[in-house]
Protein backbone atom coordinates (compact mmCIF):
# COMPACT_ATOMS: atom_id res chain seq x y z
CA UNK A 1 0.00 0.00 0.00
CA UNK A 2 1.13 3.53 -0.78
CA UNK A 3 -0.23 6.61 0.96
CA UNK A 4 0.20 9.90 -0.86
CA UNK A 5 -1.59 12.95 -2.17
CA UNK A 6 -3.75 11.95 -5.14
CA UNK A 7 -3.63 13.28 -8.64
CA UNK A 8 -6.68 15.39 -9.56
CA UNK A 9 -7.75 12.59 -11.92
CA UNK A 10 -8.26 10.28 -8.91
CA UNK A 11 -10.74 12.55 -7.11
CA UNK A 12 -13.90 11.06 -8.69
CA UNK A 13 -12.81 7.63 -7.46
CA UNK A 14 -12.80 8.97 -3.90
CA UNK A 15 -16.48 9.82 -4.24
CA UNK A 16 -17.12 6.20 -5.23
CA UNK A 17 -15.16 4.99 -2.19
CA UNK A 18 -17.37 7.16 0.00
CA UNK A 19 -20.54 5.77 -1.52
CA UNK A 20 -19.36 2.16 -1.09
CA UNK A 21 -18.18 2.82 2.48
CA UNK A 22 -21.59 4.26 3.33
CA UNK A 23 -23.56 1.20 2.26
CA UNK A 24 -23.03 -0.82 5.49
CA UNK A 25 -24.93 1.89 7.40
CA UNK A 26 -28.15 0.63 5.74
CA UNK A 27 -28.03 -2.58 7.77
CA UNK A 28 -28.02 -0.45 10.95
CA UNK A 29 -31.15 1.47 9.95
CA UNK A 30 -29.07 4.49 8.93
CA UNK A 31 -30.07 4.75 5.27
CA UNK A 32 -29.84 8.52 5.42
CA UNK A 33 -26.13 8.21 6.16
CA UNK A 34 -25.68 5.68 3.36
CA UNK A 35 -27.44 8.06 0.96
CA UNK A 36 -25.44 11.13 2.02
CA UNK A 37 -23.72 12.80 -0.91
CA UNK A 38 -19.91 12.44 -0.82
CA UNK A 39 -17.67 15.50 -0.90
CA UNK A 40 -17.75 17.09 -4.33
CA UNK A 41 -14.73 17.05 -6.62
CA UNK A 42 -14.46 20.78 -5.89
CA UNK A 43 -14.33 20.17 -2.13
CA UNK A 44 -11.79 17.39 -2.61
CA UNK A 45 -9.73 19.71 -4.82
CA UNK A 46 -9.72 22.31 -2.03
CA UNK A 47 -8.36 19.71 0.42
CA UNK A 48 -5.78 18.60 -2.13
CA UNK A 49 -4.58 22.17 -2.71
CA UNK A 50 -4.36 22.70 1.07
CA UNK A 51 -2.26 19.54 1.48
CA UNK A 52 -4.87 17.90 3.71
CA UNK A 53 -6.02 14.98 1.52
CA UNK A 54 -4.34 11.60 1.73
CA UNK A 55 -5.16 8.56 -0.37
CA UNK A 56 -4.19 4.93 0.19
CA UNK A 57 -3.45 3.11 -3.05
CA UNK A 58 -3.35 -0.63 -3.54
CA UNK A 59 0.03 -1.95 -4.53
CA UNK A 60 3.54 -1.74 -3.09
CA UNK A 61 5.07 1.40 -1.60
CA UNK A 62 6.08 3.79 -4.35
CA UNK A 63 3.71 2.28 -6.93
CA UNK A 64 1.92 5.13 -8.67
CA UNK A 65 -0.35 2.91 -10.77
CA UNK A 66 -2.51 1.39 -8.02
CA UNK A 67 -6.16 2.31 -7.60
CA UNK A 68 -7.43 4.25 -4.58
CA UNK A 69 -8.55 2.04 -1.68
CA UNK A 70 -9.29 4.72 0.93
CA UNK A 71 -8.84 8.37 1.77
CA UNK A 72 -8.67 10.85 4.61
CA UNK A 73 -9.48 14.57 4.85
CA UNK A 74 -8.33 16.68 7.79
CA UNK A 75 -8.63 20.26 8.96
CA UNK A 76 -6.68 22.24 11.55
CA UNK A 77 -9.10 22.87 14.43
CA UNK A 78 -8.00 24.54 17.64
CA UNK A 79 -4.40 23.36 17.30
CA UNK A 80 -5.33 19.77 16.44
CA UNK A 81 -5.60 17.82 13.21
CA UNK A 82 -9.34 17.19 13.00
CA UNK A 83 -10.19 14.17 10.87
CA UNK A 84 -13.07 15.39 8.76
CA UNK A 85 -13.50 12.11 6.92
CA UNK A 86 -11.77 8.77 6.67
CA UNK A 87 -13.26 6.16 4.35
CA UNK A 88 -12.02 2.81 3.09
CA UNK A 89 -13.69 0.87 0.30
CA UNK A 90 -15.27 -2.28 1.80
CA UNK A 91 -13.16 -4.44 -0.58
CA UNK A 92 -10.13 -3.29 1.42
CA UNK A 93 -11.63 -3.44 4.94
CA UNK A 94 -9.69 -4.97 7.82
CA UNK A 95 -6.28 -4.41 6.24
CA UNK A 96 -5.13 -1.53 8.44
CA UNK A 97 -5.74 1.12 5.79
CA UNK A 98 -7.79 3.42 8.01
CA UNK A 99 -5.18 3.18 10.76
CA UNK A 100 -2.36 3.88 8.29
CA UNK A 101 -4.18 6.94 6.92
CA UNK A 102 -4.75 8.28 10.43
CA UNK A 103 -1.13 7.74 11.43
CA UNK A 104 0.08 9.46 8.26
CA UNK A 105 -2.24 12.43 8.85
CA UNK A 106 -0.92 12.70 12.40
CA UNK A 107 2.66 12.72 11.16
CA UNK A 108 2.05 15.08 8.23
CA UNK A 109 0.07 17.59 10.28
CA UNK A 110 2.79 18.04 12.87
CA UNK A 111 0.07 19.02 15.35
CA UNK A 112 -0.15 17.86 18.96
CA UNK A 113 -3.33 15.81 18.74
CA UNK A 114 -5.95 14.35 16.46
CA UNK A 115 -9.67 14.90 16.94
CA UNK A 116 -12.76 13.59 15.21
CA UNK A 117 -16.51 13.29 15.60
CA UNK A 118 -18.22 9.98 14.98
CA UNK A 119 -21.17 7.75 15.72
CA UNK A 120 -20.91 6.35 19.24
CA UNK A 121 -22.56 2.99 18.61
CA UNK A 122 -21.49 2.06 15.07
CA UNK A 123 -18.88 -0.74 15.42
CA UNK A 124 -16.55 0.70 12.78
CA UNK A 125 -16.81 4.19 14.26
CA UNK A 126 -16.23 5.06 17.95
CA UNK A 127 -15.35 1.48 19.08
CA UNK A 128 -12.79 1.29 16.26
CA UNK A 129 -11.26 4.65 17.13
CA UNK A 130 -11.01 3.62 20.80
CA UNK A 131 -8.86 0.69 19.67
CA UNK A 132 -6.63 3.23 17.90
CA UNK A 133 -6.10 5.18 21.12
CA UNK A 134 -8.78 7.86 20.82
CA UNK A 135 -10.77 8.76 23.91
CA UNK A 136 -14.26 10.24 24.12
CA UNK A 137 -14.38 13.88 25.20
CA UNK A 138 -17.14 15.02 27.49
CA UNK A 139 -18.91 18.27 26.68
CA UNK A 140 -16.75 20.28 29.10
CA UNK A 141 -13.60 19.26 27.19
CA UNK A 142 -14.83 20.46 23.79
CA UNK A 143 -12.89 23.31 22.26
CA UNK A 144 -14.74 26.14 20.50
CA UNK A 145 -13.95 24.60 17.12
CA UNK A 146 -15.28 21.18 18.15
CA UNK A 147 -18.43 22.81 19.55
CA UNK A 148 -18.97 24.52 16.18
CA UNK A 149 -18.46 21.22 14.32
CA UNK A 150 -20.94 19.45 16.60
CA UNK A 151 -23.48 22.26 16.16
CA UNK A 152 -23.13 21.98 12.38
CA UNK A 153 -23.59 18.20 12.55
CA UNK A 154 -26.69 18.64 14.70
CA UNK A 155 -28.09 21.14 12.18
CA UNK A 156 -27.56 18.49 9.47
CA UNK A 157 -29.56 15.99 11.52
CA UNK A 158 -26.66 13.70 12.37
CA UNK A 159 -27.71 13.70 16.02
CA UNK A 160 -30.56 11.35 15.11
CA UNK A 161 -27.97 8.76 16.23
CA UNK A 162 -25.65 9.18 19.25
CA UNK A 163 -22.43 11.01 18.35
CA UNK A 164 -19.22 11.71 20.22
CA UNK A 165 -16.09 13.83 19.89
CA UNK A 166 -12.84 11.94 20.33
CA UNK A 167 -9.19 12.91 20.74
CA UNK A 168 -5.83 11.18 20.56
CA UNK A 169 -2.55 12.75 21.58
CA UNK A 170 -0.01 12.66 18.77
CA UNK A 171 2.88 10.29 19.39
CA UNK A 172 5.39 13.06 18.73
CA UNK A 173 3.71 15.39 21.24
CA UNK A 174 4.41 15.75 24.95
CA UNK A 175 1.28 17.88 25.53
CA UNK A 176 -1.63 17.09 27.84
CA UNK A 177 -4.17 14.45 26.91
Amino acid sequence: MTIREPSPADLPALREIERAAGEPFRALGMARIADDEPPSVGQLTDYLRAGRLLVAYEGPEGDTAGRPAGYLLWDPVDGCAHIEQVSVHPEYARRGIGRALIERAERDSGLGALTLTTFAEVPWNAPYYRRLGFRVLDDTALTPGLRAIRAHEAALGLDAWPRVCMRRQAEHSDGPQ
